[in-house]
């Protein structure tokens, strides 16, 4: 019932804080989850009971500065700024709440990293994707995103021996087999009504190319819509998973021998008021505008760059090899999957609602937040600088001579190093989030260098 404290805070809070409150009292919620996104690519969180929910919402939970100097392997790494001196405030969005249908008497809210004085913390990666859209208003566009995310569904296992856990896929059904239809589909209607519930659109699913591999897409949103929505996907597919004795990863490459999970990324602009498509041209080119194309060229232009942070991880980069549908080369194409940016034909031939580019560099290991902020910013820039993106290519860039088409970084250090020297990013970030994020992801590049393939499949697939 809460004490006096938490009557008075209830009166005070805005309409959509008060909500939330009201919500948590009849539906029976006890524990409300306040969550982020490191930059490891972990989503982690504290807790607030109900009886302390309409205080936390205006006060926040305090954290320490430290926690986004951490890598994926809770390796506090030495960053000045973020050590163990110093704190801040998760504070949830009251327009996030969301109940957890795979965890009874809980439900959780995206939260911002705040300052004491409750002003935007320069490092919290939420605020960093709001300031992007921030910049892309500015010039008279909205960004419109989906995540396309897969996953792997199985049980985890003892390793061989002494070894780490391993993962063993549900099935090995062929792609698009309806025998992966069969065999995942009590998990399946589990996670759609766990989505649902939560208010997330699903748009469609199938059994994809690797051993127990799973596709589920999303209904696209603004910008920082699309990324919650990315957060509460990931954590749904592992929380119903869960529930059922069940594993779900969605790392990149949580088996070797098996096509990798990607989390491919839809884009369109759009005019303020969300009325007309501001890549739609059908008398463009391939149907799309002057300004597609120059977004496009942004994209291409900070493609090496962008990866490091698209691509968060060091497994990832099992996944961006040639001929695997994944995207290997800095190009772009008319419906080519093999290249980094793909420009999608509209369903139904509506190409003025329908214009959209697919980014496929892109997983769930990465941020969201920094991943689709950082994204915006390389259009951006090609915007504002109408750089051309150069000729489409309209086959497999691995069939033309070596050199004709750039390669992606082979390696999560080759793209820190493409990371560290493009101003255009690294100012985007600001000196103490691009400080901690290169020293985040070098500790963890360092750390799986010196152990085998084992150690690194087993500490993403339990981790992502």
């Amino acid at each position: 019932m809460g004490d006096r404290r938490d009557i008075i805070a209830a009166h005070t809070l805005d309409p959509a804080a008060r909500r939330v409150v009201e919500r948590a009292g009849t539906e029976g919620v006890e524990l409300i989850r306040f969550l982020y996104a490191d930059h490891g690519g972990v989503i982690r969180g504290k807790a607030s009971a109900r009886s302390r929910l309409a205080e936390r919402l205006s006060t926040g939970i305090g954290h320490t500065v430290a926690m986004m100097a951490m890598n994926m392997l809770d390796e506090l790494q030495d960053v000045e700024h973020l050590g163990p001196v110093g704190e801040v405030r998760l504070v949830p969005d009251p327009t996030t709440f969301v109940r957890l249908p795979y965890a009874p008497g809980a439900a959780a809210m995206l939260s911002d990293l705040r300052q004491i004085d409750g002003s935007p913390w320069p490092v919290c990666p939420r605020t960093f994707l709001r300031e992007a859209v921030a910049a892309l208003g500015a010039e008279g566009y909205v960004l419109i995103a989906a995540y396309e995310p897969e996953f792997t569904l199985g049980h985890r296992v003892a390793g061989p021996g002494d070894g780490p856990d391993r993962l063993v896929p549900v099935d090995d059904s062929l792609c698009y087999a309806t025998t992966g239809f069969d065999r995942a589909h009590d998990y399946t209607m589990s996670l759609i009504h766990a989505l649902q519930i939560q208010g997330l659109q699903v748009e469609h699913y199938h059994p994809e190319l690797g051993h127990g591999q799973q596709e589920l897409s999303i209904h696209h949103a603004p910008a920082v819509r699309a990324a919650d929505n990315q957060v509460i996907y990931r954590e749904t597919v592992r929380g119903v998973a869960a529930r059922m004795s069940m594993w779900a990863s969605l790392a990149p490459k949580p088996l070797s021998d098996q096509a990798g999970n990607g989390a491919h990324l839809h884009l369109s602009l759009w005019d303020p008021e969300l009325r007309a498509n501001a890549f739609a041209d059908p008398s463009g080119r391939y149907g799309l505008s002057a300004a597609a194309y120059r977004f496009i060229g942004g994209l291409i232009a900070h493609l090496p760059a962008l990866t490091a942070l698209t691509c968060g991880s060091v497994n990832s980069f099992r996944r961006l090899a040639p001929r695997t549908w994944s995207s290997a080369y800095a190009c772009y194409g008319m419906d080519n999957r093999e290249a980094a940016v793909r420009i999608c034909s509209p369903l139904g031939g509506d190409t003025a609602a329908g214009a959209n580019l697919e980014f496929k560099p892109s997983d769930s290991s990465a941020n969201p937040y920094l991943s689709l902020g950082a994204v915006i910013h390389a259009g951006l820039d090609g915007i504002r600088r109408g750089l051309d993106p150069g000729e489409a290519v309209d086959v497999d860039p691995a069939t033309l001579p070596e050199g004709s088409v750039p390669r992606l970084p082979c390696s999560l250090d080759e793209a820190l190093d493409a990371l560290e020297a493009d101003d255009v990013l690294m100012t985007a970030l600001g000196p103490l989030r691009g400080s901690a994020y290169l020293a985040v992801k070098r500790s963890e590049a360092r750390a799986f260098a010196a152990r085998d393939e084992a150690y690194e499949l087993f500490h993403h697939f339990r981790v992502f």
